[in-house]
């Protein structure tokens, strides 16, 4: 018999061997450890269909493709710590991906929506701003702890970056019911995503969407089940509501703690990120 003969036959019981050593060390099937990455990988599709849409000139495209894009950064990481596929790799690749959706996706949105091209070369630089800050609030949370128990240190790329979507949403309903006959003026525009992007990379502490505590807190629920129903009815209002309202959380409540004396609860000085494997920032 052939040298290729036997090695055909001796391949099936090399992969049952290979399966049944994988169950043994709890390593989770090779088609769930791919989910998370092809969920990421839809994460960083999402951004891409966002900048080129954003080229094209259908900005409420381009801002649903960053929303998307969110959604998917949102659960990349629970599925890949259900199914044990949590991995450095993993956490990697979600930081480059972040970075094209969070960080170079909603410059470009906000650079042709705010037609920031007729400030010359301030308008690219300014736009240019938010994609450095966003790459580097991701490379921060990928090598520094936590500094307080529940909370971002500084606010999170994706939120900042459905800011800027619910902004465009906000901007096309007052056009589409004649609610606003005005353009926005392309300073403010440029010096919002600056902003933004300063915000991202500050040390002012913001929530963790992980201190949600729907099983025991009522009024949290409540509070919740209103907030979908309102989006369910006017998602372009009431999205851009809860942005402003996330956005200036951050700020009022460290100008509150200041005045009042008031710390927050500081992490062991070995504790990790929140949640390093969510890739929620």
């Amino acid at each position: 018999m052939e040298a290729e003969e036997l090695e055909a036959l001796a391949a099936p019981g090399r992969r049952r061997r290979r399966r049944r050593r994988r169950r043994e060390e709890g390593s989770p099937p090779r088609g769930l450890y791919l989910l998370p990455h092809l969920i990421t990988t839809a994460n960083l599709g999402f951004g891409f269909f966002a900048i080129v849409q954003s080229f094209a000139g259908r900005h409420d495209q381009a801002a649903l493709g960053i929303v998307l894009a969110a959604v998917a950064d949102g659960i990349d990481g629970r599925v890949a710590r259900l199914t044990g596929a949590t991995s450095r790799f993993g956490m990697e690749y979600d930081s480059i991906a972040d970075t094209v959706s969070f960080g170079v996706a909603p410059a470009m949105l906000a650079f042709a929506a705010g037609n920031l091209q007729v400030l010359g070369r301030p308008g690219w630089v300014m736009a240019f701003v938010f994609t450095v800050c966003a790459a580097l609030r991701l490379a921060r949370f990928n090598v520094t702890p936590a500094r307080y128990r529940g909370r971002f240190e500084g606010m999170p790329s994706p939120a900042a970056a459905c800011m800027v979507a619910a902004t465009q949403w906000f901007v096309s309903f007052l056009r589409d019911n004649d609610l606003a006959r005005f353009s926005v003026p392309e300073w403010l525009v440029a010096c919002g995503v600056v902003a933004l992007g300063l915000l991202m990379v500050s040390p002012i502490p913001y929530r963790s969407n992980k201190e949600l505590d729907l099983r025991h807190s009522y009024w949290t629920l409540v509070f919740v089940v209103i907030a979908l129903l309102l989006v369910i009815q006017e998602p372009s209002v009431t999205l851009f509501v809860i942005g402003v309202a996330y956005v200036v959380s951050g700020p009022a409540a460290w100008v509150w703690r200041r005045y009042t004396g008031k710390d927050l609860e500081e992490m062991p000085a070995e504790a990790p990120e929140i949640d390093p494997p969510a890739r929620t920032s």
